[in-house]
């Protein structure tokens, strides 16, 4: 006899269709139950705009000056800012993605865009990374003269920028892993511009050229580490590998830890946006229905404990998963 089974789908309110949904699915019922999750509030969009534009506006203005100065600092300075400009970007981006509706060709809508976004945005970084050492490295041997006073004004005026960005978002990021991105990215920066007002600052009081492309290549090594991880991120993003913020044991765990569950088998966790995480799971379970407070409370407990907020969720009566890979 066919082991009993019930699934049940549950989903942020992104407009989802559940009533196209194929009630004769070999694994069962689907039962749509709506959770309207915000990412952010709506002010977010402000911030975003008004960082987006402070920073906009210094890169312009520091990188101009560093062409004048032939500060390499200021220029790689002005790279690492402009690479915030687009950070700031597709995490704004990423917001309105997340309010799209989904469509029957993407199910999903069109968030998992912002997961291209960030490796096509570290894969540019990484290019203009090299642009900025090659030139860096040039200059050690033929240092040019470097106005230290105005390297240190303008490396001043970054601090400033950076962290009032940075406050823009304070208030969101502890409830957003998107805005604590943008937050700690801005946070990071202003410490970049204050090793660049350092440097500034002895070369205007020793002369020592030599300090500007040394700054800027230890610029380049913190901007590249930063820069490597976001790649190696955005590929397993990519290859749908379980998102770094979860762990698959404690979802396991978790799991099995529920009332009436023996097994846990067939999870699969992987991510939709940058944000946003799907699991999907049977669970080994008496015979008997476990009706639809479990699979809500279920549901609730994966959404405020791991904040995954689809689930799909698939209840068995037979120890079957032995054929299926084993149950945990």
């Amino acid at each position: 006899m066919p082991p009993h089974d019930h699934a049940a789908h549950h989903g942020h309110h992104h407009g989802h269709d559940h009533g196209t949904h194929d009630h004769g699915h070999s694994h069962g019922h689907s039962h749509g139950i709506g959770h309207h999750h915000v990412h952010a509030p709506a002010s977010f969009g402000r911030a975003f705009a008004i960082g987006i534009t402070l920073n906009l506006g210094f890169v312009l203005v520091e990188a101009g000056v560093g062409l004048w100065a032939q500060s390499v600092a200021l220029l790689a300075d002005a790279g690492h800012n402009l690479s915030d400009v687009l950070g700031l970007a597709i995490a704004w981006g990423g917001m309105a993605l997340s309010r799209a509706a989904p469509s029957k060709r993407f199910t999903y809508g069109l968030s998992g865009s912002t997961i291209l976004a960030a490796l096509l945005n570290a894969l540019i970084l990484l290019f203009a990374l090299g642009a900025i050492a090659l030139e860096a490295i040039q200059r050690i041997g033929a240092p040019a003269a470097v106005p230290g006073q105005v390297v240190a004004i303008v490396a001043a005026a970054g601090i400033v920028i950076n962290l009032s960005t940075a406050l823009l978002f304070a208030r969101g990021r502890d409830g957003d892993i998107n805005i604590r991105g943008a937050y700690l990215h801005m946070a990071g920066d202003a410490a970049v511009s204050a090793g660049v007002l350092v440097a500034g600052v002895i070369i205007w009081r020793t002369g020592l050229a030599w300090i500007d492309p040394i700054v800027s290549l230890a610029i380049v090594a913190l901007i590249f580490w930063q820069t490597w991880g976001l790649l190696r991120e955005a590929i397993e993003m990519s290859l749908f590998a379980v998102p770094r913020r979860l762990e698959y044991d404690a979802i396991i765990a978790a799991l099995k830890g529920l009332e009436g569950v023996e097994a846990v088998h067939d999870l699969h966790v992987w991510p939709m946006s940058t944000t946003d995480a799907v699991l999907t799971t049977h669970l080994l379970m008496p015979a008997g229905h476990p009706g639809d407070a479990f699979l809500a409370t279920t549901q609730a407990m994966l959404h405020d404990r791991f904040q995954i907020g689809h689930a799909t969720i698939q209840i068995e009566t037979t120890p079957d998963c032995a054929l299926q890979g084993g149950c945990a």
